[in-house]
């Protein structure tokens, strides 16, 4: 069975294997969740469960949202994600999903925000070279010709050029768990995942693996 949790980034760090070697690890903080519903191809036409995941005081919380806790008769929950899952047979409304469902060795694909860094230019944003630094060349990180003038006269659509970069959904695929501690419902991931420390990630089983 497919499997999939909600969890916060915690940030980076490294550990030891048995042979004293460093395995650098993103701590990622996930769940316990909660299944709110879940929607069947009868019902809704594909397979998923929506979860809930983060304590949020009520008042944060409006009508329709609160409504959804209500039918389920479960506990409010800051964030509130659809997993599409082959199949959902093993879910039940009101059951808790936690850290353990993975384990040591599992290849999973990391799903989160990436940080946002604000408008950069065209060699941040898409790597170009730079122009040369010489005193005399008064051209040195601009992003160089836009095209003929002539014709067609115009910039083609997705041409590369400056602007916001980053906040974007990123997933970083293949990945793999290097030990889980139920207790305190952390998992630790061999590599970097995108987001900032307390960002928001989706742990699914890989697709490629």
């Amino acid at each position: 069975m497919k499997k999939a949790i909600l969890g916060r980034k915690v940030g980076m760090t490294q550990i030891f294997d048995e042979t004293g070697r460093v395995i650098p690890v993103t701590v990622i903080e996930a769940g316990p969740c909660v299944v709110i519903q879940k929607k069947t191809v009868e019902t809704d036409g594909y397979n998923a469960i929506k979860v809930g995941f983060g304590d949020i005081r009520e008042k944060l919380v409006n009508k329709p949202v609160k409504g959804q806790f209500a039918k389920a008769n479960v506990k409010l929950r800051r964030f509130v994600k659809e997993l599409r899952l082959e199949d959902i047979t093993g879910y039940e409304v009101g059951s808790e999903l936690k850290a353990d469902v993975f384990s040591a060795g599992d290849k999973v694909d990391v799903t989160g925000t990436s940080k946002g860094k604000g408008f950069a230019g065209g060699i941040k944003r898409w790597n170009f070279n730079r122009g040369p630094m010489s005193h005399g060349s008064k051209y040195h990180r601009g992003v160089g010709s836009m095209g003929a003038s002539s014709y067609p006269s115009r910039t083609f659509k997705g041409k590369r050029m400056p602007g916001h970069l980053g906040n974007v959904k990123s997933t970083i695929q293949n990945l793999e768990v290097v030990r889980v501690d139920a207790e305190r419902n952390l998992i630790l991931v061999r590599g970097a995942v995108p987001g900032p420390k307390k960002g928001l990630v989706i742990i699914k089983d890989s697709v490629k693996a």
